[in-house]
């Protein structure tokens, strides 16, 4: 379980672009008074990290054109995956040449989506200016927050500042939540969707509005074709598709015998086995134990610290915490030793309490759970009972 945490916020990176590892010198020697601006909407590609697809700007005039990438970032820097748990990495704006943007989603098949914005050449320039002004070296860092400012987002902001009033755009939700949204782009991907529930705490099941569900760039296209300005005008007056690409490139859907769930329920039955047999014994087979509370301590260490330690807002509160957390590994090292019974025993104790009533209140809290969750808590009840039951009567017995 810990490495699909892992990979679930390593790579929710709201389809960041390659291309930022080579960042290009800004461009800022701009003669154009005709400048047309676009939004560029790419599709989702087949890496995890392609999911959301990708947005950015195009500016193009006479003797420039341009592309203004909000979605740059270097995944070989020092401590990336660490900075990124914590919530401390720093994404980069970069403007290039637009020729150098489009070849990456033609060679993967995607979908690539132009609308042009109907913008006074006042606001235009004002637009570019405030590109590349962020874009230079002192400005262009910004600390990324997977759903709230990213590669979408910060372009909704910096079109708002632009015509110097928000776009209003379309109320209607289609999702309700960012973690239903995030189910829907990863429909085919349910071990990352399963780390990210895990990881991932209420602040991602609060109902949303319209524009907070821009985040992803497919739905922001979609409400920017029918946003609109502050004196009624159309925020889109035109739009070419740029590439058709090959329909949908992420990967096909995962088999039902290789989902969470069905593996899961598979956990289940053989801990129910497990279980079975050492009532049946009056034994407890301290390997399985062992293996299942190291893997929960170790999947819980990394909790806590998102819990905890992580500034990002989405990782906390976390009502898992109270199975997943590092003291379950004080079980997985106490069954071994008899003098170290009682405090196995306490953590078996407190897992039954802590199940049952995570089992019976989770219908009435905030927080969404993945399905996959219930059968292994369930597996973590039946083992923690298992245990309580056969060394209280190995106690009583031996009176």
């Amino acid at each position: 379980m810990t490495i699909f945490i892992v990979m679930a916020l390593s790579w929710l990176s709201g389809g960041a672009s390659r291309q930022g590892e080579a960042l290009a010198e800004t461009l800022t020697d701009v003669k154009s008074d005709s400048l047309t601006v676009s939004l560029i909407t790419c599709y989702p590609g087949p890496e995890i990290f392609e999911l959301y697809g990708h947005e950015a700007i195009r500016v193009r005039g006479e003797g420039m054109d341009s592309v203004w990438n909000y979605g740059v970032f270097n995944f070989r820097e020092p401590n990336f995956v660490y900075r990124f748990v914590k919530g401390g990495t720093d994404y980069i704006c970069a403007g290039y040449p637009f020729e150098w943007f489009l070849p990456e989603y033609i060679s993967r098949g995607s979908k690539v989506v132009e609308q042009d914005l109907d913008m006074t050449q006042e606001e235009a320039h004002r637009l570019l200016k405030l590109l590349q002004t962020e874009a230079l070296p002192q400005n262009r860092k910004y600390r990324y927050n997977y759903v709230k400012d990213n590669c979408a987002t910060r372009i909704i902001d910096r079109i708002d500042e632009a015509y110097g009033h928000p776009v209003e755009y379309p109320a209607e939700v289609n999702y309700s939540t960012y973690r239903n949204e995030m189910r829907h782009y990863n429909r085919n991907y349910p071990w990352y969707q399963f780390g990210i529930d895990l990881a991932l705490g209420s602040g991602i099941d609060y109902r949303l509005t319209g524009r907070e569900e821009m985040f992803v760039p497919i739905e922001m296209m979609n409400k920017a074709a029918a946003g609109r300005l502050g004196d009624g005008r159309p925020l889109v007056n035109a739009t070419r598709v740029l590439n058709e690409g090959r329909g949908d490139v992420t990967l096909p859907p995962t088999p039902w015998y290789l989902s969470p769930l069905f593996c899961a329920i598979a956990v289940f039955l053989i801990v129910s086995g497990i279980c079975g047999y050492d009532l049946k014994k009056k034994k407890i087979s301290r390997l399985p134990y062992s293996l299942w509370f190291i893997l929960l301590g170790l999947a819980g260490t990394l909790t806590a610290f998102l819990v905890f330690i992580s500034s990002h807002e989405a990782t906390s509160p976390n009502a898992l915490i109270f199975w997943l957390n590092p003291f379950q590994l004080l079980f997985a090292v106490c069954v071994w030793w008899r003098k170290l019974r009682p405090l196995a025993v306490a953590m078996a104790y407190y897992n039954i309490v802590a199940m049952i009533c995570l089992l019976v209140v989770w219908p009435f809290q905030h927080q969404s759970a993945n399905p996959a969750i219930f059968p292994l808590i369930a597996a973590t009840l039946i083992l923690s009972a298992t245990y309580a039951i056969i060394i209280h009567k190995d106690s009583y017995n031996k009176k």
